[in-house]
């Protein structure tokens, strides 16, 4: 087999556990930091070769702060004339970058998982098995540079959906960043009340723990991310502010019925949270013809998202004389109908394989 040979930028907890799943995978890769000490520590530890990007190189992964994701993106895709280079990123925060970079070999992304550790210490390899990891196609997206990047990101275990960019900030403002703002908030709340009541920290149960867990993350990387939200943030938490006064309203004129029915359905709610592991014996094979025309490829994997269809496999058959070719889907053989239907109601052609 060819040697495949990878480059992370910022080498951080996530950045570090990227390059330890892809080494995992059978990737040769390099790596560089900021820090001269983070390259020396790397290099000590043996978690890259070198810090000098390989000629072969063919996937870059920006493991920066958000802020400066686009400018190195724009610094690799210019100074590399590889057609088959693809450069991605994990930041959580999609929408300015992706508008910024607009070279059809960059293609967003941002893998849901993290850890209270952070640096190289506490990188896993195993960090992205189970984990979403989320694409942001648009409509300059190529199918080909689409699916070698969700097929790497499916070798390392994760589970791949695709959102606008928009979309995506909208929806991890409520998922991501507001409970962390809240996790926050309930951790400093505490602290500053054991001040006067030391035993306060004692009695902290396991459902305090959980909750205020992703409050010892690394706080640096945070200020960018919520700066560059702020608009689906701010609207996120006006809206859980409405909730808790509502519920302080409700306990202060004794409306149990209100408190009652809260609880009940947050916690019908949390049962039905996705989970469900998708069997790769059970699955459905699909042929989507694709038309010639710009975000095909973003249209037909955005409405598996929001399906909550998992896309287990996917590949371009290219066509003969000029045609657009075909886009071949493994489907959890379960959704298949729901999401044909979906499809052909988007006007597309769907064939399932024999």
């Amino acid at each position: 087999m060819t040697e495949r040979h990878a480059h992370v930028i910022g080498l951080g907890l996530i950045g570090s556990s990227v390059v330890l799943a892809l080494r995992n995978a059978g990737w040769r890769v390099t790596g560089s930091d900021i820090s001269a000490a983070v390259v020396h520590e790397a290099l000590e530890v043996q978690l890259i070769e070198t810090a000098d990007m390989h000629e072969d190189c063919s996937l870059v992964v920006i493991a920066t702060p958000a802020g400066v994701v686009a400018d190195v993106a724009w610094s690799i895709l210019r100074s590399s004339s590889k057609a088959d280079l693809i450069v991605t990123d994990v930041a959580g925060v999609k929408r300015d970058i992706v508008r910024e970079v607009t070279d059809p070999r960059f293609l967003g992304g941002h893998p849901m998982a993290g850890s209270e550790l952070r640096g190289i210490k506490g990188a896993r390899a195993d960090l992205f098995q189970g984990c979403t990891w989320i694409l942001t196609p648009t409509a300059t997206t190529t199918a080909e540079v689409y699916s070698r990047l969700h097929s790497m990101w499916r070798e390392l275990g994760a589970a791949v959906v695709a959102v606008s960019a928009d979309d995506h900030d909208r929806l991890v403002a409520l998922a991501s960043h507001v409970p962390h703002i809240v996790a926050g908030s309930l951790m400093n709340e505490a602290s500053i009340a054991a001040q006067e009541d030391a035993v306060l920290l004692q009695l902290a149960a396991g459902g305090f723990r959980d909750m205020t867990r992703i409050a010892a993350g690394d706080p640096t990387i945070w200020p960018d991310i919520l700066f560059q939200n702020r608009d689906a943030i701010t609207a996120a938490l006006l809206s859980l502010e409405e909730r808790l006064a509502a519920i302080r309203h409700a306990l202060a004129n004794g409306e149990r019925s209100t408190i009652e029915a809260g609880l009940l359905s947050a916690s019908v709610a949390r049962r039905q949270l996705p989970g469900r592991a998708l069997r790769s014996d059970d699955l459905t094979y699909l042929r989507i013809p694709m038309p010639d025309r710009p975000g095909v490829l973003a249209a037909i994997t955005m409405v598996a998202s929001e399906m909550l269809v998992n896309i287990y496999d996917i590949e371009i058959a290219h066509g003969i004389e000029g045609t657009a070719g075909t886009l071949l889907l493994a489907v959890d053989r379960e959704q298949v109908d729901a999401f044909e239907k979906a499809l052909e109601e988007e006007s597309f052609v769907v064939v399932r394989e024999p």
